[in-house]
């Protein structure tokens, strides 16, 4: 297994950290297959892929990455009970139309699911909003909003309270700073709100 390249993204590289070595896999909204072909060379994960976009779909398809096109709002529903170790929502919860939905599949299909998404909470987001009256733009919320295709933003607590709604038990969940860095695991999910910009989350069935 080898290193992470330096140019990919530090989110993935922590949602590929909480994924057992050997495990199976499934990237649920795998765009370009960037995390899958992570997963693949750094955890030798047997990783398979579902994307709503064609192109995404190629792309996943010449990197050799087993990858089929989808909706994660409609077609997980397809998929049996515990047919994945990992089910994973990378910066694609946002985007879909039922979020609690597609995390109760996610949770059905696989033993484990790991989620991050883009922190609608993080104190630069409330200041646009206070102080501009605007709706925010940010390195991790970057389109304008007539164009963009996130339609549920949700904050850390958000999520938090989600997941106790669906039965969910966090195993493990990182806050990260605009570069990646985790924040400090001890402090309170009100501080996470404020200063992370992305979460990650490990979940499991009660």
């Amino acid at each position: 297994m080898t290193a992470p390249a330096p140019q990919t993204r530090i989110d993935l590289v922590r949602v590929a950290e909480m994924v057992e070595p050997g495990s199976r896999a499934l990237d649920v909204g795998c765009g370009d297959g960037a995390l899958l072909r992570l997963l693949a060379d750094t955890r030798g994960v047997d990783g398979r892929g579902i994307e709503l976009s064609q192109k995404g779909v190629h792309d996943c398809v010449a990197k050799g990455l087993s990858v089929i096109q989808g909706d994660a709002d409609t077609d997980l529903v397809d998929y049996p009970d515990d047919a994945f170790d990992y089910v994973i929502l990378s910066q694609t919860l946002q985007a879909t139309r039922q979020p609690k939905v597609v995390l109760e599949h996610m949770l059905r299909i696989g033993r484990r699911a790991i989620v991050s998404f883009p922190n609608f909470g993080h104190w630069r987001i409330r200041a646009q909003l206070a102080f501009r009256g605007r709706m925010p733009v940010t390195e991790s919320l970057s389109y304008a909003w007539y164009d963009t295709p996130n339609i549920h933003f949700c904050t850390i607590r958000d999520f938090v309270d989600l997941t106790r709604e669906v039965g969910a038990r966090i195993e493990k969940s990182l806050a990260l700073d605009g570069k990646g860095r985790p924040l400090q695991v001890n402090l309170p999910w009100w501080a996470w709100n404020l200063l992370g910009e992305q979460a990650v989350f490990l979940l499991r069935r009660k």
